[in-house]
């Protein structure tokens, strides 16, 4: 019984081979970066944003060599590579974001153009981090006499772009809020973080969003309208 069953097992295998239908699946390989890479999934944004404030206050530029992350402190320069053609890119960070499930750098127009990435919308890169623009480091500014404080991290005409600042914002921080304040007939939305009874307690928080490379300033807290 035992000979039959190898005996039709070879028959049938000799049969696949005849007509050519034997598949042999090798699993995909994950991907490897080369030394001192960082594998990140990578996206692009340009029209709708051209023109606006981005987070760090600069204003975007399609056409440039910028991205957006989530954490990273602006002026963090990345150079960034596509695997699959070879081309790179050095980009710095002046933008928070991209803030969808699985992409993890969101690279200007310009910058995803020069790597090949228009198309294709989102795209594995490697990525190597090779410094830093101190010159994004900001110093506190104080405008408070007394307590309660809070933070101040921008102020606005356009309440767009204040509401996309406290979007951001409220990513990595609680008590994001946006008051509203008329000077000399123009209003203004100015977005703001937390309310600390004491200096001691704001400026831990505001010293952190200096470094991160944000113009912040310490100023008294005022209930919101």
């Amino acid at each position: 019984m035992r000979r039959h069953f190898i005996l039709l097992v070879l028959l049938v295998f000799a049969g696949a081979c005849s007509s050519g239908r034997v598949e042999v699946r090798i699993p995909p390989q994950p991907l490897i970066p080369p030394d001192g890479k960082t594998i990140m999934v990578a996206s692009w944004y340009g029209k709708k944003f051209h023109g606006r404030p981005t987070a760090s206050g600069e204003i975007f530029n399609m056409y440039g060599h910028t991205a957006a992350h989530k954490s990273l402190p602006f002026g963090t320069l990345l150079r960034v590579t596509n695997p699959a053609n070879g081309r790179s890119v050095v980009v710095k960070i002046n933008d928070r974001g991209p803030f969808v499930k699985g992409r993890d750098l969101d690279l200007s127009y310009g910058a995803a153009k020069q790597l090949g990435l228009i198309q294709k919308g989102t795209s594995v890169v490697y990525v190597d981090f090779i410094g830093r623009d101190n010159r994004y480091i900001r110093q506190v500014k104080y405008v408070a006499t007394e307590g309660p404080y809070t933070i101040q991290v921008a102020s606005f005409n356009d309440p767009i772009n204040a509401f996309r600042l406290k979007r951001i914002l409220k990513y990595s921080y609680d008590n994001v809020y946006i008051m509203k304040v008329r000077v000399n007939g123009v209003l203004y939305y100015r977005v703001r973080i937390g309310r600390f009874p004491s200096r001691s307690f704001a400026e831990s928080l505001a010293r952190r969003l200096a470094r991160e490379g944000y113009s912040v300033i310490i100023t008294s807290y005022e209930e919101v309208s």
